[in-house]
């Protein structure tokens, strides 16, 4: 009789575990792969008109859309998404972490993330310009930049990139967000603002700044946009799979002119999975 008892408590306890287990939802596995929860955590940028922005009325832009439609194939609407800001220097980190399970934050595919983490897409091809007060015509090239203050943000590689191959005496800034290169911009505090057309192209087209600034045109790099999700996490060929169905369909065509046309911009066509520009 006393065994019968502690058994049938031993059964209760084990009823209990498995129901809160089942109630949890939203854990992630050690690959970063939600493991059908309620939530998925998606980081992206908060302060990119035109890609990424978290406005008072939400989130918007194209990052945003691509990834809201990605979710929605892998199973979870909009109102469970958890959105994160992910600064371009936090990005990897982010990742490894398991802080969010995917990332689609104007993160152009290098080498050296793909060491740190894993990539799917590209899903946009960029070009690095220059972003430039609407009165300044003395940078018409970017050998221009030679002995000009150049501004881009903590972890990215723009300006280092224009530095090493097109204007070694450009004097580098590194400012925390785009928005504090525009304001130094703006200031007179810099002198060009780099980083890739299409984010350039978000601010140019905002209504307080337009008549302010004008992009260089200068095509000096491809940056080829894609989803970081973590090292080895299955996500990534569910994430390819979802941008294929997002081109065919038609959506990643609308994004791009929602968002992005609005200031001329003129978009590469959507990229092949895994072709990546160099």
């Amino acid at each position: 009789m006393k065994l019968r008892k502690v058994t049938a408590a031993s059964a209760a306890v084990l009823a209990l575990a498995v129901g809160a287990t089942a109630c949890g939802g939203g854990k992630k596995d050690d690959n970063g792969s939600s493991g059908g929860g309620h939530k998925i955590a998606i980081g992206i940028k908060y302060d990119q008109p035109g890609i990424g922005q978290k406005t008072p009325q939400g989130y918007a832009g194209f990052d945003v859309d691509v990834a809201t439609y990605v979710a929605k194939k892998l199973g979870y609407s909009a109102d469970q998404i958890e959105w994160k800001e992910s600064k371009s220097a936090d990005r990897e980190t982010m990742l490894q972490r398991g802080d969010v399970d995917f990332i689609a934050a104007s993160y152009s595919i290098t080498p050296e993330r793909q060491q740190k983490v894993d990539f799917a897409g590209p899903y946009l091809l960029a070009h690095q310009d220059v972003l430039l007060r609407a009165d300044d015509n003395s940078i018409k090239s970017p050998s221009d930049l030679n002995n000009k203050k150049l501004c881009s943000v903590t972890g990215s590689t723009s300006a280092q990139n224009v530095h090493d191959k097109l204007a070694p005496k450009a004097q580098l800034q590194e400012y925390p967000t785009y928005s504090a290169c525009l304001t130094g911009l703006q200031n007179k505090a810099i002198d060009a603002l780099t980083t890739d057309d299409a984010i350039l192209a978000g601010y140019a087209s905002q209504s307080q700044f337009k008549g302010k600034f004008k992009l260089g045109g200068f095509k000096m790099t491809n940056e080829n946009y894609g989803i970081g999700v973590k090292k080895g996490s299955d996500l990534k060929a569910k994430i390819n799979k979802a941008l294929q169905d997002m081109v065919a369909d038609g959506s990643w065509q609308k994004a791009v002119a929602k968002n992005l046309a609005p200031a001329g911009y003129k978009n590469e066509p959507a990229p092949k999975i895994g072709d990546i520009k160099s």
